[in-house]
């Protein structure tokens, strides 16, 4: 059995790895996100969130030998604007009201990378329906669940009161929690590091 490295902090992707029984280690990537989304301008929020996880699984890759490494990112965009995690209270309570009543699309990608290599990547997309939040809704709500959701694109947590802001979700759970799971599973035994 190979090594896995998690090149992620984020709690959810963390806990999806153990539920599921993989065995891993966390390992922060020193990536600047939005330097890569910047060079990439307008491009598709899925191909940004692949280069984001690529680039996070390429960089703790090349601090742990023979590892396989496994980045991930997710990115939200909403009438074609593409959300980023809010920079404090006051603009995750602008993101909410401009979600209001809006279709969220969520991408959530992941890539595997070795010895500065990447061998696999994968994108997937959530449609997430946002009900009509009222300014009290959104007080309340940010009162209950901040900071908890200021490191979450699209200021929400689905296993806790963030599954409150929506009517209807079309897509894989797993996508909206912050990784393609499923995916990653087969493409980790494809590649021998689980028991297929």
């Amino acid at each position: 059995m190979s090594l896995l490295v998690l090149a992620s902090q984020s709690g959810s992707r963390r806990a999806m790895l153990e539920a599921a029984g993989v065995d891993f280690a966390a390992r922060p990537a020193a990536v600047d996100e939005r330097a890569i989304e910047a060079e990439m301008g307008g491009a598709p929020p899925a191909e940004v969130a692949l280069a984001l996880a690529r680039a996070k699984a390429l960089a703790v890759s090349r601090e742990v030998p023979d590892a396989w490494v496994l980045g991930s990112d997710s990115l939200v965009s909403v009438e074609g604007r593409r959300f980023d995690k809010p920079g404090g209270r006051h603009e995750a309570a602008q993101h909410l009201a401009f979600f209001s009543g809006k279709v969220m699309e969520l991408h959530s990608a992941a890539a595997l990378a070795r010895n500065g290599h990447t061998y696999w990547d994968h994108a997937d997309c959530a449609r997430l329906q946002v009900r009509h939040l009222s300014e009290a809704f959104i007080e309340s709500y940010l009162a209950a669940e901040w900071p908890a959701v200021a490191a979450c694109v699209g200021v929400f947590r689905i296993e806790a009161l963030g599954v409150q802001l929506f009517e209807g979700i079309e897509g894989s759970h797993f996508t909206v929690l912050g990784m393609p799971l499923l995916p990653v599973l087969g493409a980790l035994r494809a590649r021998g590091v689980l028991v297929a």
